[in-house]
């Protein structure tokens, strides 16, 4: 229980250092207009816990994965849709266009709170 209480202490700090690592993403990918930083919504805050990026088609997200899972930085597709696993393929199911088009360009970059934060 001492261990929980002491991690919730620190919960300020791990957020802003997420928020830090999100502008840190921010400001490397702005000049690329083939890659999009998710960012949070007007009247919104986000607790950047999962920083993701939208490229532009299925192709360039491959490439960009085993780029830079090669390089050793872990990055992985968003999701896989549910209807597309075996378990679930003949379930019924409505329009799928935005999720297959999320799917196909959404990448999950490396969160982790920062070493020197």
């Amino acid at each position: 229980a001492a261990l929980a209480c002491a991690q919730l202490e620190q919960l300020d700090h791990y957020i802003e250092n997420k928020r830090e690592l999100s502008d840190i993403y921010f400001e490397y990918f702005k000049n690329n207009p083939d890659i999009t930083l998710i960012r949070e919504v007007e009247h919104a805050k986000s607790n950047y816990w999962l920083n993701a990026i939208i490229l532009k088609d299925r192709a360039e997200r491959d490439t960009f994965l085993n780029y830079t899972n090669e390089q050793g930085v872990m990055t992985r597709p968003i999701w896989t849709l549910m209807s597309k696993l075996r378990m679930f393929k003949n379930c019924p199911k409505s329009d799928l266009t935005s999720s297959e088009w999320l799917e196909d360009r959404v990448v999950n970059i490396t969160s982790s709170l920062r070493i020197n934060g």
